[in-house]
C-alpha cells in the first residue's frame, strides 16, 4: 500500500470519520483505528440537531436514518425529585453502532483504511512520520482523534495524563417502553445517567460514576442495585427493561482535564481536544463540528496559501471560541449535579423559575453550522 499521504489520522470514531470525508474529497487521506466496523462505543448517544445541516452537505441525511427526535428532558435528583422541559435544539438518537458505520462507508469512498494502533508520530522540517504497530507512513499533517485516552497521549506526555480521573463509564442497551421523544437524566450517588432511545427502537443507558463510589460494590448489576436503584425512576427502570447485550460496555480513566487543541505541531480532534460532561448532551456534535473546523484551517496550508504555524494557531483559536465556554459551563454543572445541597437549591430554583432550565441547557450547546 501507499506510504504518503496529505493527511493521516489516528481514530475513526465521530471526528475521525467526518474529517476523513472532507479531507478525502480533495487530498489523500489515512486513517488508522484498532478496531473494525459497524461497533458500539461509549456513548450517551443523543446527537444535537446543530450538525443535522452540515451533515447533509456530506449527503448524510439523519432524517432516513432514525426516527428517534428527542424533544423533550426529564431530570430528576438523588431523592427523585423531578422538573420537565423542551430541550432547545433537540436532537436525534442513534447508536453509535448505525452512524460510525454510515460516516465508516461514506469515508471508504476516497480515504484509505487500515486496522493497526498509532504507536508514535514524529515531524522532521515539512513531514510527519507515523509509526504503527506494524508499519511506518509520512504525511503532510498529522491529526489524532483518538477519544478520550491513548498510547499517543501517554507517548506526547499530555499534561491531563499526569493526573488519576475519578471517573469511570457505563452502557448498556435494553428493551423498555418509554416515548421516542424523551431523554431522561437521572441523578444518583456519585454520578448521573441518561437514558433514551437510538434509531432501532433499543433503549440506551449510560451512566458516569466516581470511582470512589464505585469501587465499593463487586460489579456492575450490584453497583446497579444498590446505588442506581435509589433513584425510583432508575429503580423502576431497572426492574422493568430487559437487557439486549450480554455485557455492558465499561470504561475508566475519564478525564474531563483541560486539554490543548494543537500539540506538538498536532491538531486535536473531538474528545482529543476536550471532554465535555455526558450531562451536556453534546458530545457528539462536538466531535462532529471540530472536525468541520479543522478541515477550514488546514486546507489554506495543504493549497501551500498559509504556514503550517498559521494553519493551527487557526484552529486553536477557533476551537476555542466555538467550545471553551461549553465546556466551562458543563464542569460547572456537573459540580452542582454531584452536590445535594446544590442539587435541591438548584432544583427549587428551576421550579420557581422553568424557564431558566432551557436557557442553560442552550449555553452547553451552539448555533446549527
Amino acid at each position: 500500500m501507499d506510504k504518503e499521504y496529505d493527511i493521516i489520522i489516528a481514530g475513526g470514531g465521530l471526528s475521525g470519520l467526518t474529517a476523513a470525508i472532507l479531507f478525502s474529497k480533495n487530498y489523500k487521506v489515512l486513517c488508522i483505528d484498532p478496531d473494525s466496523y459497524p461497533r458500539h462505543k461509549m456513548c450517551g448517544e443523543y446527537l444535537s440537531n446543530e450538525v443535522m445541516d452540515f451533515l447533509r452537505t456530506l449527503d448524510i441525511d439523519l432524517d432516513q436514518e432514525t426516527s428517534i427526535n428527542l424533544e423533550q428532558l426529564n431530570f430528576t435528583t438523588t431523592d427523585s425529585k423531578q422538573i420537565k422541559c423542551n430541550l432547545p435544539q433537540g436532537g436525534k438518537g442513534i447508536s453509535r453502532y448505525h452512524l460510525d458505520h454510515l460516516l465508516f462507508k461514506k469515508a471508504c469512498l476516497k480515504a484509505t483504511f487500515i486496522e493497526d494502533k498509532v504507536l508514535d508520530s514524529n515531524i522532521n522540517k515539512d513531514t510527519f512520520t507515523v509509526t504503527t504497530s506494524r508499519d511506518q507512513f509520512t504525511c503532510k499533517q498529522f491529526i489524532m482523534a483518538t477519544g478520550k485516552r491513548s498510547i499517543l497521549d501517554k507517548k506526547l506526555e499530555r499534561d491531563f495524563m499526569k493526573y488519576k480521573s475519578p471517573w469511570l463509564a457505563v452502557k448498556m442497551h435494553y428493551q423498555y417502553d418509554m416515548p421516542d421523544n424523551l431523554v431522561e437524566l437521572h441523578n444518583f450517588k456519585g454520578g448521573y445517567a441518561g437514558i433514551s432511545k437510538v434509531e432501532n427502537g433499543h433503549v440506551n443507558l449510560c451512566y458516569l460514576a466516581s470511582y470512589k463510589s464505585f469501587k465499593e460494590h463487586k460489579n456492575v448489576a450490584d453497583f446497579n442495585t444498590a446505588v442506581l436503584s435509589k433513584n425510583k425512576h432508575l429503580a423502576s427502570f431497572l426492574d422493568n427493561a430487559t437487557p439486549v447485550w450480554e455485557q455492558p460496555i465499561t470504561i475508566s480513566q475519564i478525564s474531563f482535564e483541560k486539554k490543548l487543541a494543537v500539540e506538538r505541531h498536532i491538531l486535536m480532534l473531538g474528545d482529543t481536544a476536550g471532554l465535555i460532561h455526558p450531562l451536556c448532551g453534546n458530545g457528539m456534535a462536538m466531535a462532529i463540528h471540530s472536525a468541520q473546523i479543522a478541515f477550514k484551517s488546514l486546507e489554506p496550508f495543504l493549497r501551500n496559501q498559509i504556514s503550517r504555524d498559521q494553519s493551527l494557531s487557526d484552529y486553536s483559536q477557533e476551537w476555542n471560541k466555538t467550545f471553551s465556554k461549553r465546556l466551562w459551563i458543563g464542569r460547572l454543572l456537573q459540580g452542582i449535579l454531584l452536590n445535594k445541597t446544590y442539587t435541591s437549591l438548584g432544583l427549587w430554583f428551576l421550579s420557581k423559575l422553568p424557564f431558566l432550565l432551557p436557557i442553560i441547557i442552550k449555553k452547553t450547546h451552539g448555533k446549527p453550522i
